[in-house]
């Protein structure tokens, strides 16, 4: 019996056909768009992955702030 996976619901509702002929071990015609539709979404990760880390480094940056600006201020009142 073979594993229904749940790529394999979303393909078949978004196009029958489609998921049949990949069934069927038909290849697509379209190579080349799918090639650079998954350059697009590579390059997309890289993207969030980069913003991810710089919020990151943001936030640890701004407690470091905050932590400091603390002990100046109770440097001064010591």
């Amino acid at each position: 019996m073979a594993v229904i996976r749940s790529s394999d619901i979303g393909n078949y509702l978004y196009c029958r056909r489609a998921w049949w002929y990949k069934k069927q071990g038909v290849a697509s015609e379209n190579q080349a768009e799918m090639a650079t539709g998954t350059e697009l979404h590579r390059q997309h990760g890289r993207k969030v992955l980069a913003s991810t880390l710089a919020r990151t480094a943001g936030l640890i940056l701004l407690a470091l702030a905050l932590i400091l600006f603390v002990a100046y201020c109770t440097a001064q009142i010591l």
